[in-house]
């Protein structure tokens, strides 16, 4: 999997040169001077812990929780008294583990960012299953927050079983989207697991949709080494033809794709906090992207106290992009969407898509991955699953290799991919 990542990297970056991320950081970031600018908050608190979740998150104790989100707001005013005017921000998403568990401090963390930041695009928060009720809604709606995704994984025992999740109360879910309606209710579901079929994943796609949603996720499993998870995802053929068949289902029922995993019954619902050009990220392992930088916060939580209690930065790591190194990372997320203008590209680079990667883009019509249209490519069918066939082998080799270090070392020296 490496070899095919390291290679596709060589070639696409013009150099032989690793991404290489250093144990240092700017305590001014640079994200006044970007556009199309998103906000990231991750609480890492959850009252049990999944064994086959990625994500940084560590067992729930109102203590520790309260003593973050006081760092945390910290960090937001450290940030964002770097300007004295407030900017302008797309969208906020909150993503954990289980925020919701910080559901009553919810309204002073979004009012820390309404100080230093214009909001214009809504506000995400994700929830647990058990988190979905009238109160918690409530609460979160009059904090500001006007969309939600909610974890299902699958509504199918089995499933149910084999990720170690418990029933789900859908007529509980049902009533309490019914009491507090968001602008977007999502659900996410997992794909590709050991033996689902078509009729599962449509039975969770008609499911949610018949719940409240108004837009599914419906994410592929990848088996990350440092996890505790013992399940197998499908073989390459299955998976294949599953994702095909159920975007088909989608594509029948009326639903639009707005990203590789993600459907919706209207066209303003939208959930996703990956598809931007730039993003600001606060609290334990959140990442922020600038035109030049990417830099991610340590995973440990009490390190991340201790460092904004100093009244530092908690950065772990930073790689400093060379433009290329720059130009694939834009690609491959804003890919994520199906679609990549050949405008946005030049007016972020200030250089023709073509001029760099007009070998590459016809290499892609070729084989039938992409389709050109008024300078938009579009993925096919069969790009979209390759897509998410390399994504699979960039998330082992890359995000599986770097996580797994940081969440041994709070402050690892440097890490190359």
């Amino acid at each position: 999997m490496s070899i095919i990542t390291s290679l596709t990297r060589m070639w696409l970056t013009k150099s032989v040169k690793p991404f290489t991320f250093r144990n240092e950081y700017d305590q001014i970031l640079p994200y006044e001077e970007c556009d199309n600018l998103g906000l990231y908050v991750h609480i890492p608190f959850c009252k049990s812990i999944c064994n086959f979740c990625p994500y940084c998150k560590t067992l729930y104790s109102a203590e520790q929780c309260d003593r973050y989100i006081n760092s945390l707001i910290e960090e937001i005013h450290l940030i964002g008294g770097q300007n004295t005017e407030r900017k302008e921000a797309t969208s906020l998403y909150f993503g954990g583990g289980t925020p919701a568990l910080a559901a009553n401090r919810i309204k002073e963390i979004i009012d820390a960012l309404n100080e230093h930041f214009i909001i214009t695009e809504g506000i995400g928060v994700e929830l647990h299953p058990d988190n979905v009720n009238a109160d918690v809604l409530q609460v979160l709606k009059d904090a500001g927050v006007t969309k939600i995704s909610i974890g299902i994984q699958s509504f199918c025992s089995k499933y149910q079983k084999i990720l170690g999740r418990k029933a789900i109360d859908t007529d509980a879910i049902k009533a309490a989207l019914t009491a507090v309606p968001f602008e977007t209710v999502s659900m996410d579901f997992i794909f590709a697991l050991p033996g689902q079929t078509y009729d599962d994943l449509r039975s969770d796609i008609d499911m949610a949709f018949s719940l409240g949603a108004n837009h599914i996720a419906i994410y592929p499993f990848i088996d990350f080494t440092f996890t505790e998870s013992q399940i197998s995802a499908l073989p390459k053929k299955e998976k294949r033809k599953l994702l095909d068949a159920i975007t088909e289902y989608c594509y029948r029922q009326g639903y639009s794709r707005s990203s590789i995993w993600t459907f919706s019954s209207r066209s303003d619902a939208n959930y996703s906090s990956m598809t931007r050009d730039n993003f600001l990220g606060f609290g334990c392992s959140a990442t922020s992207l600038f035109k030049e930088q990417f830099k991610i916060n340590t995973f440990d939580v009490g390190s991340y106290c201790e460092r904004i209690g100093s009244g530092d930065l908690a950065t772990s790591l930073t790689i400093r992009f060379t433009k290329r190194q720059r130009m694939i990372y834009w690609l491959f997320w804003t890919a994520y969407s199906t679609k990549v203008n050949t405008m946005d590209f030049e007016n972020f680079f200030g250089v023709p898509l073509k001029k760099m990667y007009g070998f590459e883009l016809w290499l892609a019509k070729l084989c039938g991955f992409i389709k050109e249209h008024d300078g938009t490519y579009e993925m096919t069918l069969k790009g979209a699953f390759y897509y998410h066939y390399y994504e699979n082998f960039y998330t082992l080799s890359y995000i599986d290799k770097m996580w797994g270090i940081m969440r041994k070392k709070a402050f690892p020296e440097r890490i190359e991919l």
